[in-house]
């Protein structure tokens, strides 16, 4: 059910499987969640990816946050934790750009418990005096946006860039967005300053700075790497501020390495063998394979083991093929070396795989092509005994 506390964020944006990992992406200032375009297809193949704007930007309106000049990065971070609550999310890795950066600091330092990974790009633990960023509000609020549309392209990018189709969406962007909700932000980050937080991160922490970047140098990113236990650092040549725009190759690299799902655990035989009894129990019946186990003597104690670790813990546990194709699969195969006792075995456990007994028929008739008509024949009395003994059953 979407939130509709009036301070949820009302545009969000869902991409990837919805059993992926949730990572929730954070945009910068001036910019919609398009900024994370590069990034997301790749991604998305792995985690469920959750972007959002920030207030008066996008479709986000403005007054989600103060407007009065007190807004602040803790506001932001509190409509970013009510978005992960609504999609259920206990925890969750983010990234964020800049301002977005400011807020998975805000987060890691302040909601540890929340953030199992974190990516700070072209971010800053204090982003400079913050009277600069009072008289930014005011210059916003009197002029609107327009007033910071000429001096954004080389701060943002590289000259040379200024004119890519994307380069020229996010001016776009900032044409757009609403002069409270831009100047709110700018009042944020003017009370911003995490920088005695920072040796509290406990998060797995990847810091990416680019290296032509005037508004947050790579000493910015540097002073965050040094102060977070087991930061990484990343500097990206010939990037200005967005660099995951400008540089998105390198950008997505360090992220999909950074962001990467444990690997699963690798299997042993304990592992196999527990799995293979819960297949083998689920496909021919626990009162079949008590029956196996209490017959079970030194001697086939090791075959046992065998055929629950390989055949059932790694064949039938395999999703590659579903239990009712392996169910046919192991029928013609019985069938065509005469093994009629396993035989009967499984034609029990095609039904309980989901097979009918026309189904069955069926297999044993195409057999008699493949495997002969005499087998075929054997087959057939063999599925016929078993149903009566179902139909005396019941």
């Amino acid at each position: 059910m979407p939130d509709t506390h009036p301070l949820a964020l009302p545009h969000l944006r869902l991409d990837g499987p919805e059993s992926g990992i949730p990572l929730i992406l954070g945009p910068s200032v001036g910019t919609s969640l398009a900024v994370w375009e590069p990034q997301l297809a790749a991604l998305a193949r792995t985690h469920r990816v959750l972007r959002w704007d920030l207030p008066g930007h996008g479709s986000t309106p403005a007054g989600l946050v103060p407007l009065d000049g007190t807004a602040t990065v803790a506001d932001l971070a509190a409509l970013v934790l009510r978005a992960a609550d609504g999609q259920g999310w206990e925890t969750f890795a983010y990234a964020g750009i800049s301002i977005g950066g400011a807020v998975g600091l805000h987060l890691a330092t302040h909601h540890p418990e929340r953030i199992t990974s974190l990516a700070v790009v072209c971010s800053s633990a204090r982003f400079g005096d913050p009277a600069a960023w009072h008289e930014r509000a005011g210059l916003v609020r009197t002029q609107g946006t327009e007033a910071m549309v000429a001096s954004r392209p080389g701060t943002w990018f590289a000259p040379a860039f200024a004119t890519a189709p994307i380069a020229r969406t996010l001016i776009d962007d900032l044409r757009a967005a609403d002069p409270a909700g831009y100047a709110a932000c700018c009042d944020a980050l003017a009370a911003y300053d995490l920088r005695g937080a920072l040796p509290t991160v406990a998060a797995p922490t990847l810091v990416v700075a680019g290296r032509d970047d005037p508004a947050t140098p790579p000493a910015h990113a540097r002073e965050i790497a040094d102060a977070i236990p087991g930061a990484s650092l990343l500097e990206i040549a010939g990037a200005a501020h967005l660099a995951g725009v400008e540089k998105p190759e390198a950008v997505t690299a360090a992220l999909l390495a950074h962001f990467a799902p444990d690997p699963p655990p690798a299997a042993t035989d304990a592992s196999r063998h527990a799995a293979g009894m819960r297949v083998r129990r689920s496909v021919l019946g626990a009162a079949h394979v008590d029956r196996a186990i209490d017959r079970t003597t030194p001697f086939t104690a090791r075959f046992q083991d065998f055929i629950t670790r390989y055949a059932w813990g790694e064949i039938w546990t395999n999703d590659t093929l579903d239990r009712r194709t392996r169910s046919c699969v192991t029928l013609t195969a019985l069938v065509a070396h005469g093994h009629e006792a396993e035989l009967a075995m499984h034609v029990r456990a095609a039904l309980t795989n989901g097979l009918t007994r026309e189904k069955i028929g069926e297999v044993l008739l195409q057999t008699a092509v493949y495997c002969g008509v005499p087998a075929a024949n054997a087959a057939f009395a063999v599925a016929q005994d078993v149903f009566d003994d179902l139909d005396s059953d019941d």
